[in-house]
């Protein structure tokens, strides 16, 4: 097993793994009927960095795309990125239908009392 120690603040000791032995590692996780928890147990390892080993080995690696400054859109004679649209007003109204002692009773209110209609929910649900 290719490992080295590196000794951390608390006196413990830190291992670093080479990369042949990472892969190694690896390969073997890949192989069919085999369990990660096994391979791990088997080289003295932690199972979650045998799992966080594997994960980033089939992540691709991204290098970061550069940042291009654009030219504002009026300049370029684009058309806006916002159009504002007409919305047609629809009045709508609260509507409550409550249920108590056998007894139904059906309320229409103008949404435009909300505040209204929730004083009057609260007296009424005392």
């Amino acid at each position: 097993m290719h490992t080295s120690s590196i000794d951390a603040p608390s006196g413990r000791r830190r291992r670093n793994h080479s990369a042949e032995f990472k892969a190694s590692v690896i390969h073997a996780c890949e192989q069919p009927g085999v369990s990660l928890a096994a391979v791990a147990l088997a080289n003295g390892l932690n199972a979650t960095m045998v799992r966080k080993w594997v994960r980033e080995a089939k992540t691709p690696v991204q290098t970061p795309r550069p940042i291009v400054p654009l030219a504002p859109s009026a300049a370029l004679g684009a058309a806006p990125s916002f159009i504002p649209l007409p919305v047609p007003a629809v009045p709508a109204d609260i509507r409550i239908e409550l249920q108590r002692s056998g007894m139904a009773i059906n309320v229409k209110w103008p949404s435009s009392a909300a505040p209204e209609c929730a004083a009057w929910l609260r007296e009424l649900l005392r």
